[in-house]
């Protein structure tokens, strides 16, 4: 093994207590497992047994990486196996459980969701809007995401959620991009005690999106905002389509839906996901992340304009027939106690959310999470950014609940390994095993397979429903990026290890890999050495440029208490755990870190403020632009 992983990766398996484990998920995953070992095909035509189609698939896949399909002449309806399905079965079975950050709250029921869904497709279609148009739907976490979502499956539109932190520019430019001809968008939001204006912000946008025909308007405030013309309020659309809409029977590779990446690059990238594949892969991903029963009420505590929400909860979690818990606004409004007080409230059983998210409880402390027992919650999942074991140790011990430790990207459509909930034993800050359906290998920069303990490029093998299958208007795009490095592969673009235990660590991004006095170090190994710190709250560490080691390793943090001498012990820390070469140029103490809403780390950010004294790129997803104000003044110090 490398010297320099052995601190990162030799956690020791952590058993599930006996009443942590599922025999239910345990006799399925293992016969799902068998049917992957025969044949991965095999899996994924169990999984579709699972679904209702319109008319039968005729071959499970045609195809190889870069040019595939599933289920072939298969019909399928994304609203019908969401919803319809279950308001049929159990139709007074919570869907939807809502709550605003005023402390407002909503429960929908699976009966009153297909209702309000199949009207909002018939008003949607009065609006001109067919099979293969764009919606676009730019709002936050509201029970309206929900029924515009699955108004799109239900008529066959394709649909595109825009954040809503986006500002006036990141709208226009994805309007644009996606041709959509409808936007449905809350006239604001509220966000740490204040309303926030989306509609404001879509009418600036509205002149640089020409193909923009119709507006509707969600009255989220209540103050009733007047219209202007081409804008139409949801409520009153609702209202005069009793009569319902058509269920569209689509072949189960037609675009469902397209989500833009940002990041360094000018034009905003749209990855399209299919109707039958994003479906039976996401409620395949819900299935085996949570081991969802008929009485879990699963918060998906994540913003619906990142994947992770349609994955786990408008698409994957209802596909499940799961209760989903919504939330609107930030997790520390108006008190420190918001989470625990939502979980109370709710009797929420499950949680998925970011890592960030629990290292800010942890932040918080052990008397706030003491005063608030959580005796219903039995699991939390984390996914989008790597998990520290220091996070994963509190959690497990405080809140007393396992913690599955997730990992997947856009374009993958749902993550892909993970241990399987109450089955699989754990490890400190591992992405478990690969799950059925899917085929991994870790390469190094020839292609050539590593041995165990060795880091190097991980690719997928394979091709899975939920891939994406283009880049919106660019596929040339989509197989350069994905296809090219190493043909015949899907290229993460991720730095991966397995540990003799077949467990998969994933460093971080390839392009986080820095090279300092020609030797290879991933920012995320460091990352993890530094937040093993005591008192190191949060850590970020990027590469920045040196005139005699070409890169060297920054790490900013944030402590409990007085920071003290911290960057010293930090930079003791990791040389002491990985080698001197590792050890951080300068330690940044700051009490803020930019991020997104969702709360993953912006690390371009960073390094930019620290390279340039500010931020260059994309700051579209920035939840708290103050933060670089924050960052720069540390920076200075």
């Amino acid at each position: 093994m490398d010297d320099s992983l052995g601190a990162l990766i030799s956690a020791p398996l952590i058993p599930l207590r006996d009443e942590q484990r599922s025999a239910r998920y345990a006799e399925e995953i293992a016969h799902a497992r068998a049917l992957h070992d025969a044949d991965p095909d095999d899996y994924w035509a169990w999984v579709a047994d699972q679904h209702r189609w319109l008319r039968p698939y005729d071959t499970v896949r045609t195809g190889e990486l870069g040019d595939f399909r599933y289920f072939d002449g298969g019909l399928i309806n994304v609203a019908d196996n969401c919803v319809d399905r279950w308001a049929e079965s159990v139709p007074d079975r919570p869907a939807v459980v809502w709550e605003g950050e005023p402390g407002d709250s909503r429960t929908v029921t699976y009966a009153e969701l297909a209702d309000e869904v199949s009207r909002l497709g018939a008003g949607l279609t009065a609006l001109g809007v067919g099979r293969g148009d764009v919606v676009a739907i730019y709002m936050p976490n509201l029970v309206e995401a929900f029924t515009a979502i699955h108004a799109c499956n239900r008529i066959g539109a394709i649909y595109t959620v825009l954040f809503s932190g986006f500002g006036r520019d990141a709208v226009a430019s994805r309007l644009a991009s996606a041709r959509a001809k409808v936007v449905v968008v809350a006239d604001a939001i509220y966000r740490r005690g204040k309303p926030v204006p989306l509609l404001d912000t879509l009418r600036s946008a509205r002149p640089d999106a020409p193909t923009l025909e119709h507006t509707v308007v969600v009255d989220r405030t209540g103050n009733g905002v007047p219209l202007q013309e081409g804008e139409t309020s949801y409520a009153a659309l609702i209202d005069a389509h009793p009569e319902g809409s058509e269920l569209v029977a689509l072949d189960a590779n037609e675009p469902a839906f397209l989500i833009f990446t940002s990041g360094t690059e000018s034009r905003p990238k749209g990855v399209v996901h299919s109707v039958g594949g994003f479906l039976l892969g996401t409620w395949a991903n819900a299935h085996w992340q949570t081991a969802i029963t008929d009485d879990d009420v699963y918060w998906v505590a994540a913003d619906v304009g990142w994947l992770t929400f349609p994955i786990q909860a408008v698409i994957g979690g209802l596909a499940n027939g799961a209760t989903i818990a919504c939330y609107e606004g930030a997790l520390d409004t108006p008190s420190t106690a918001r989470f625990y007080e939502v979980c109370e409230k709710h009797a929420v059983t499950k949680v998925l959310c970011a890592p960030t998210v629990l290292r800010m409880l942890r932040k918080f402390g052990d008397t706030l999470a003491h005063d608030h027992p959580l005796p219903r919650l039995s699991l939390i999942t984390v996914q989008g950014e790597p998990l520290d074991g220091e996070t994963f140790t509190w959690t497990t011990e405080t809140l007393g609940v396992p913690v599955v430790n997730a990992y997947g990207q856009t374009e993958t459509g749902s993550t892909w390994t993970y241990p399987v909930a109450g089955v699989d034993d754990l490890k400190a800050g591992s992405t478990g095993t690969t799950l059925p359906g899917h085929a991994c290998e870790v390469v190094d920069d020839d292609g050539r397979p590593v041995p165990a303990g060795t880091k190097g490029n991980l690719v997928m093998t394979r091709p899975f429903p939920t891939l994406a299958r283009t880049v919106w208007d660019d596929h040339d795009r989509y197989l350069a990026t994905y296809f090219s490095r190493f043909p015949g592969r899907y290229a993460t673009n991720d730095e991966a290890v397995v540990d003799h235990d077949g467990h998969l660590w994933v460093l971080g991004r390839a392009d986080d890999v820095i090279n300092v006095a020609a030797h290879r170090l991933s920012t995320m190994e460091i990352e993890a050495v530094v937040g093993s710190h005591p008192r190191v709250v949060e850590a970020a560490v990027v590469g920045v440029p040196d005139d005699t080691k070409g890169t060297v390793p920054v790490a900013f943090v944030t402590t409990a208490g007085d920071a003290g001498d911290i960057a010293r012990e930090v930079t003791q820390l990791v040389g002491d755990t990985i080698g001197g070469l590792a050890r951080p140029d300068r330690v940044i103490v700051t009490a803020a870190m930019p991020k997104t809403r969702t709360g993953k780390i912006m690390r371009r950010l960073m390094r930019e403020v620290l390279l340039h004294g500010e931020a260059r790129s994309d700051t579209s997803a920035l939840e708290d632009p103050s933060s670089l104000d924050t960052l720069r003044e540390a920076v200075r110090a």
